[in-house]
């Protein structure tokens, strides 16, 4: 079967990328504790987060500071590393889960406090953890055509809210084992954010083209990882094994019949989630584990953030030449894997 959409990109660049850390550190030995009274109610041992998971600890944002302004302090670096001027950014794309109202978008506050022109169009792009990497498809495109010259693409997250809120459900006295492994996922999600800005290749010499890729859907597995405001419920299980096939599926096709060869990249930047996650598919399409950065035991999953914000660690012992493999999955499910020529 025959079933990756098949993308390239002829004259697209990776400018800059930057990541901004929540400075409040949250650890799961104090997850533990928060929930030491259904743990005990519930004869679940502490450690969980670290065993199973392999997150020890998140961050989460100082009081006073909200996930735009962080996407906005992100977005500000990254045009500044990319040497270009505001007045220049012809797109704006918000990829956050985090929102705190249905409208109007993320994406005009960061617009309005970046100072971006009334001509830079704006708006959210929303697919749960995938949101960034398909930004950054989707701006390409349009760079390509000449319809902008530079795209900016950000993302802030927020998990605090939403983990106090599962603290409260799973520590009341009528939560039970099944609906502490169906939040389980929540328990590990972080809070940060990234921004990107790309641009014209053949107007900036040695910045990183971006090469192409494939993506994919899964959408028969659109009820694994559903989330709200107040929560996030996931079939753990599931949602790994449907996630697997889905990256295995576009893998193999994307090397047997759409001509890519991924088996001997520098580096493989993958949306962070957990032990289980990142094992499953280093082992499946038997990536070289040397090559495959970490970052969610200190980060947590970060949403869309988590892969930019790896990508913006490693670009500082990444060499010119370097090829990289960015893979995300997302929930609903969707994967995507982008190369990029360092």
């Amino acid at each position: 079967m025959t079933g990756n959409f098949n993308f390239q990109h002829e004259n697209t660049a990776l400018l800059s990328v930057t990541s901004v850390e929540a400075p409040v550190v949250m650890t799961s030995a104090e997850f533990d504790e928060r929930l030491a009274p259904s743990l005990k109610r519930l004869r679940l041992s502490k450690r969980l987060l670290e065993r199973v998971a392999g997150v020890s600890e998140r961050r989460w944002w100082s009081p006073g500071t909200s996930f735009d302004d962080a996407a906005i302090e992100a977005g500000a670096k990254a045009i500044a590393e990319a040497g270009v001027e505001p007045s220049e950014i012809g797109l704006l794309i918000n990829t956050s889960v985090t929102r705190r109202n249905l409208e109007p978008s993320v994406a005009v506050k960061i617009h309005h406090q970046l100072g971006l022109p009334s001509s830079a169009l704006n708006f959210d792009l929303a697919n749960a953890c995938l949101g960034f990497v398909n930004g950054i498809t989707m701006a390409a495109n349009m760079i390509e055509s000449g319809q902008i010259r530079y795209a900016l693409i950000v993302a802030g997250e927020d998990a605090q809210g939403t983990q106090e809120a599962t603290f409260n459900r799973l520590n009341s006295p009528d939560s039970t084992r099944q609906d502490y492994l169906r939040e389980f996922a929540t328990l590990t999600l972080g809070s940060g954010a990234a921004a990107a800005v790309i641009g014209r290749a053949d107007e900036h010499p040695g910045s990183h083209r971006i090469v192409g890729g494939v993506s994919r859907a899964g959408t028969q597995h659109h009820e694994l990882c559903v989330g709200g405001v107040d929560g996030m419920y996931t079939d753990t299980k599931g949602l790994l094994d449907g996630g697997l096939e889905l990256v295995v599926d576009a893998w193999n096709e994307a090397h047997e019949h759409k001509g890519w060869d991924w088996r001997s990249m520098d580096r493989y930047v993958t949306h962070q989630v957990s032990n289980s996650y990142t094992n499953a598919i280093i082992k499946a399409v038997d990536l070289v584990r040397e090559r495959v950065p970490i970052t969610f035991p200190r980060w947590g999953n970060v949403g869309p953030a988590s892969l930019p914000m790896t990508l913006a660690q490693e670009a500082r012992t990444l060499n010119p030449g370097d090829r990289v493999l960015c893979m995300g999955v997302g929930s609903g499910l969707n994967t995507t894997m982008m190369e990029i020529a360092w």
